[in-house]
């Protein structure tokens, strides 16, 4: 299908009708005067006249004007040739993890199926590893945070780059502290700088909050309000205290307030379990986005107003050079 991106060039065709209401070109030439002008007069049989001379165009002539001014107004209304509708999906959830990295992550409690016993880190590592494929439609980023927040890897639809990248983290390489609340408030800035409505936040961490400029229950009130759910899954041990204790309080509150929920894995079964049930209530997300190739054809009537012009003025050189041919020979 052909359509105009500029119809309203179309206009300019009745622009040659408007120049008929404007006086005829006037030129004057300069002349020679001869005393023997009447001589002239009698010997070459031409009887001499006053006034202007009209210019009249041949048939020809009025024909290629004509048509080129439609040609050149066609090409400035630029037709274009429109193919068929493609669609594309694109990715429509923004997924963040957040994934403490405190020096209570190295606690070696959590059991891989082959018997070994790895740290809390590890175990992790392990569940998100088929997080990629899962999650195939969602951009994935990923923070890190002990004494402070630092993103790892930026929203992407690379899978592999991002698991990549969360292989290499290692514990304490953010800090030995739990910057809890700060976590959130660097995946509220990261999520305002994307364009996804779909927006989730899933944070791990074995501890409590232990040094955020930001408490996280204010963190998840700011998150609340720029529509981004938080789940958040408590992987560490309900009987420590101190520094280490597991402030499961501050974590439901934080899920309550952005309307995710709190999930507790205190062993790989039950971390694959939460990652399931995050699956269910955020199922897979797709953006269809629908265009229509548009290719150019301004260039066609282009071509064709040159080509008539060059046979055209081809054409007459060639009478030209055929009549000075026949009077040498005669």
């Amino acid at each position: 299908m052909i359509e105009l991106a500029h119809p309203w060039a179309l206009a300019l065709l009745a622009l040659p009708l408007l120049m008929r209401l404007l006086p005829a070109y006037r030129e004057s030439r300069d002349s020679v005067r001869v005393p023997f002008f009447n001589k002239l007069v009698e010997l070459s049989e031409q009887r001499p006249e006053t006034g202007a001379m009209v210019l009249r165009r041949d048939r020809a002539q009025h024909f290629l004007v004509n048509f080129m001014w439609l040609c050149l107004v066609l090409a400035a209304a630029k037709p274009e040739w429109i193919g068929p509708p493609i669609e594309q999906q694109k990715s429509g959830r923004d997924l963040m993890i957040a994934v403490d990295l405190s020096g209570s992550m190295a606690t070696a409690d959590f059991t891989l199926p082959d018997g070994s016993t790895v740290d809390r880190l590890e175990a992790v590592k392990y569940v998100l590893a088929t997080l990629g494929d899962q999650r195939a439609s969602d951009r994935l980023g990923l923070i890190v945070f002990g004494n402070a927040p630092y993103l790892q890897s930026p929203f992407t639809e690379d899978h592999k780059v991002w698991a990549q990248l969360l292989a290499e983290t290692e514990i304490g390489m953010a800090g030995q502290s739990t910057a809890f609340g700060d976590a959130i408030g660097l995946a509220i800035k990261l999520f305002l700088e994307s364009d996804s409505d779909n927006r989730v936040l899933i944070i791990l961490t074995d501890g409590n909050d232990t040094g955020s400029m930001v408490p996280p229950v204010d963190a998840a009130t700011v998150a609340a309000s720029h529509g981004i759910r938080i789940y958040t899954i408590a992987i560490g041990d309900p009987a420590s205290v101190g520094e280490e204790a597991l402030d499961t309080a501050t974590l439901q509150r934080v899920s309550e307030l952005t309307g995710g929920r709190y999930f507790q894995a205190f062993d790989r079964l039950e971390l694959a379990k939460a990652y399931e049930a995050i699956s269910e209530l955020e199922p897979e997300l797709y953006e269809t986005i629908s265009f229509r190739p548009r290719q150019s054809l301004h260039w066609v009537p282009v071509g064709v107003a040159l080509l008539l012009y060059l046979c055209y003025h081809s054409f007459g050189a060639w009478q030209t050079w055929r009549r000075l041919g026949a009077a040498r020979a005669a």
